[in-house]
C-alpha cells in the first residue's frame, strides 16, 4: 500500500531519507518539510510496516534529454535493504508515473551520480533510457 508522509508517519520517512542522503539528519528533512519541501513524498507499507519512500516533483524548467514541460521528477527513492528485489521500487515509480501524469506530465525524469552502479541499474531495469552524462563544474568568486 502507498500513501503520503503525514504528520504521524514523517519521523519514518525522515530516517529512510537519511538512509537515501546520509550527510543530512532525521531532523533536517523534517525541517525542511516543515518549510515546504517535501511536499509529495510517498511510503510503501508492507505488513503495516513502511519500507520504502519515493520522492517526486513536477519541474517546469529544463529537464536534461526532455521535450516537453512540465516533467514529472524522480527525486528519490529508497527501499531498506532487506525489501529489495522484491518489486517494491518498481511499483513506487508505477505510482510516481501516475502521479505526475494527473499534474499534466507527459514524461517522467530522474538522475544519479555517474558512479552510483546501483542507481544506473534501477533506473534502466524499470524503464528508464539514460539521457545524458553531463559533469558538473563549481568555482568560488
Amino acid at each position: 500500500m502507498i500513501i503520503p508522509v503525514s504528520k504521524e508517519n514523517e519521523r519514518i520517512w525522515g530516517e529512510l531519507c537519511a538512509s537515501l542522503w546520509p550527510h543530512h539528519t532525521v531532523e533536517s528533512f523534517i525541517n525542511e518539510r516543515y518549510n515546504g519541501e517535501f511536499q509529495n513524498d510517498f511510503l510503501y507499507v508492507l505488513k503495516e510496516e513502511i519500507v520504502a519512500f519515493i520522492s517526486l516533483s513536477v519541474r517546469n524548467d529544463y529537464v536534461e534529454g526532455t521535450e516537453s514541460s512540465p516533467v514529472g521528477y524522480l527525486e528519490g527513492i529508497y527501499v531498506k535493504p532487506e525489501f529489495r528485489n522484491q518489486g517494491i521500487g518498481k511499483r513506487l515509480v508505477e505510482y510516481g508515473k501516475i502521479w505526475c501524469a494527473e499534474k499534466g506530465c507527459s514524461e517522467f525524469a530522474s538522475d544519479c551520480l555517474l558512479e552510483n552502479d546501483a542507481s544506473r541499474k534501477f533506473h534502466n531495469m524499470i524503464g528508464f533510457k539514460e539521457a545524458n552524462t553531463i559533469v558538473c563544474f563549481t568555482m568560488r568568486i
